[in-house]
């Protein structure tokens, strides 16, 4: 992908020319697979560098060396895999809920050759079943509002952990509707970074949320309960 090295270099992010490759590659399998698959509305090459890549590695250096990190409803792989290719030290669980998405996912991680990465189908209220607390991250980009965001997140997440996620301008808007059920579910602000990504005029905002305290055990509810009936 052209200016990829210039373009992540501008915001600190230092790509070899073997993982400017994988990107080459992982560019070429979602545009071909998107062909009869619905992964994203966006193709253009330049727009999937800036709006995909750029976009989900923007926070690696939030993220803790050697992480084990847990993307929920990640679609296209996003923003895990872009994470998973700059930072090879991580441990990444991508978690979707449409199997032929994930399967997409299994076969762009073999093509990649890349370690430590597993794919898997599920939604994430089952998911958090048998995964409560394990993760030292957990990752969400453009998946739902964050006051239904959090139940999915942060139930995986141990104490002491931490929630990274995306979001657009609207973020403090959606802080004030998420308060109430950050602490319930065991959480606190930590930080939030702006990004203003100059190549689009798009600022992104990314939220930190560290667990300070085991979530209780009856979240997440199960029947869509998170998005139909969020915690106030």
């Amino acid at each position: 992908m052209k200016d990829l090295k210039e373009i992540f270099a501008k915001y600190n992010i230092n790509v070899s020319q073997d993982q400017a490759d994988m990107f080459d590659e992982y560019f070429s399998m979602l545009v071909e697979t998107n062909k009869h698959l619905n992964l994203t509305a966006i193709t253009e090459e330049r727009d999937v560098l800036i709006k995909h890549f750029l976009d989900s590695a923007l926070p690696e250096k939030i993220i803790p060396q050697n992480a084990t990190l847990v993307d929920v409803g990640t679609g296209a792989g996003f923003p895990a895999l872009p994470l998973k290719i700059v930072r090879p030290d991580l441990k990444v669980c991508l978690v979707d809920s449409l199997n032929k998405r994930v399967n997409f996912l299994k076969d762009v991680c073999d093509k990649l050759k890349l370690q430590n990465v597993s794919a898997v189908h599920s939604r994430a209220e089952d998911f958090a079943k048998n995964n409560r607390e394990k993760f030292d991250v957990a990752v969400a980009r453009a998946v739902a509002q964050l006051n239904t965001l959090v139940e999915y997140l942060l139930p995986l997440v141990k104490v002491g952990g931490i929630a990274v996620i995306y979001k657009s301008s609207k973020l403090d808007e959606e802080l004030k509707e998420a308060k109430k059920a950050i602490e319930i579910l065991g959480a606190k602000v930590e930080k939030i970074e702006k990004i203003v990504v100059d190549e689009e005029n798009l600022e992104r905002n990314i939220l930190v949320l560290k667990k300070v305290k085991n979530t209780p055990s009856k979240y997440p509810r199960d029947k869509n309960k998170p998005k139909l009936d969020p915690i106030k």
